[in-house]
């Protein structure tokens, strides 16, 4: 008889959280899916196995899956108290995310959007700080992220982590905004070097650069808006 390898004796293209790390979670069948909640099986069996034939009699169903108790899911070789609450913990979660409604994006199209949104957390800060804003090609917020803290200028500034950020985000879009202590929104040399440099390489890399917003209590500048980008 033919000993059954365990999943860290398999390829590591095979192996289930190598597998999702190459190419997501929605390569993963649900048993593979399932066998990284669990993480091991049992000497007879690999968690990826186990998982098979625990949902080949749930008819291959996860609500059928979640209907399960723990002393169900604990008369399978290999599944104790703990690997059962994990495996209903996650039929909850998915049912909990079923009922939800998708998070709306902010749109940012406009430098009016990007100050309404960014001027609650910059108007009462006492130093500068500057502030990328990651978007899709439909201008909606991926994420936002402070990049400087305590001074702006093209020294303070790593433009090449601006870059990286909104490769890792899979952005298309990127806005940059900084504030103003003194509350003059006046553009100084420092940031309109700043802002050639981040143009320069948005454009090499083919990130649409679409405003560098100067926020003040009250007002703001817009380098789009002011045509100079």
């Amino acid at each position: 008889m033919t000993e059954k390898l365990t999943i860290k004796q398999w390829d590591e293209a095979d192996m289930p959280r190598e597998k999702l790390e190459r190419l997501g979670a929605e390569a993963l069948s649900n048993a593979e899916l399932l066998a990284i909640l669990i993480g091991s099986g049992s000497q007879e069996e690999s968690a990826v196995d186990l998982m098979k034939r625990l949902l080949n009699d749930c008819n291959n169903n996860l609500n059928t899956l979640g209907k399960k108790t723990i002393p169900d899911l604990c008369s399978y070789k290999g599944i104790g108290p703990a690997k059962a609450i994990t495996i209903l913990a996650a039929c909850e979660l998915g049912k909990r995310r079923q009922m939800e409604k998708a998070e709306e994006r902010p749109d940012l199209s406009s430098a009016a959007a990007i100050y309404d949104h960014m001027h609650p957390l910059m108007q009462d800060l006492d130093v500068e700080e500057a502030w990328i804003l990651l978007m899709n090609q439909n201008f909606k917020l991926i994420k936002k992220m402070r990049i400087s803290h305590g001074g702006i200028s093209e020294t303070a500034v790593d433009v090449r982590v601006i870059i990286k950020q909104a490769l890792l985000s899979n952005a298309t879009v990127l806005a940059l905004c900084h504030n103003h202590p003194s509350n003059n929104a006046r553009p100084s040399g420092d940031d309109d070097r700043l802002t050639i440099r981040v143009k320069e390489a948005c454009k090499l890399m083919r990130i649409f650069f679409l405003d560098h917003l100067i926020i003040t209590d009250g007002r703001y500048y817009s380098y789009h808006e002011e045509g100079r980008l």
